[in-house]
């Protein structure tokens, strides 16, 4: 006796894998937007708050942008080092450490450009130039942001491209160090940003 052709089952595996994933996705969407402040500051932690209130308030540079900045360059490790040779919590190379002394934008009785390695010489030395950046592009946060992983020649270039920055810039990898600044900038803000001195 023949089986009933009842049609195609709604629950076979090419229906519900694509279907678990959306809503593995979804899920994973909205608590990352509506997480409890808990573990959105563990994804998203704040050290060395004495150091980044002193050199921000020193060079006029937002805080909450440091620590974004801090976040995305080294993931708050001291000890951080690029095969390029940039090092420490902001990724610095000594060489530009060696610059915002030669501007007068650091005090080089107070701190070195060799002692990268310590937070308190890093971050004042990576407050100096993301000051020195802003002022630079004329208060233009995205370009400095974007300078600070690029350098400064090639956002003069992509700022001669296009008035929309995000469009000019022809590094996949500065394009996305832009967006991952911003949006840690912006839960900085969130969860730091009325306490941080606290």
């Amino acid at each position: 006796m023949a089986r009933a052709h009842h049609g195609p089952r709604f629950f076979a595996w090419y229906r519900v894998v694509p279907l678990a994933l959306v809503l593995l996705l979804g899920t994973v969407s909205y608590l990352y937007s509506y997480a409890p402040s808990a573990l959105l500051s563990y994804l998203y932690p704040l050290d060395y708050q004495e150091e980044i209130a002193a050199s921000s308030a020193r060079h006029t540079v937002d805080p909450m942008l440091v620590a974004a900045v801090i976040e995305t360059e080294s993931g708050w490790d001291p000890q951080a080092a690029s095969r390029r040779g940039a090092q420490g919590l902001m990724q610095l190379m000594p060489e530009t450490a060696q610059d915002m002394i030669d501007l007068g934008l650091v005090d080089g009785h107070t701190f070195h450009s060799d002692e990268l390695d310590d937070p308190g010489t890093n971050i004042e030395f990576g407050c100096a130039y993301l000051a020195y950046l802003i002022d630079y592009f004329n208060g233009s946060i995205d370009s400095a942001i974007a300078a600070y992983n690029a350098g400064l020649s090639n956002v003069n270039d992509w700022t001669e491209q296009d008035t929309v920055l995000h469009n000019a810039i022809t590094f996949p990898e500065t394009q996305a160090y832009l967006i991952r600044v911003k949006n840690a900038w912006d839960r900085y803000q969130e969860l730091y940003g009325r306490d941080f001195s606290s």
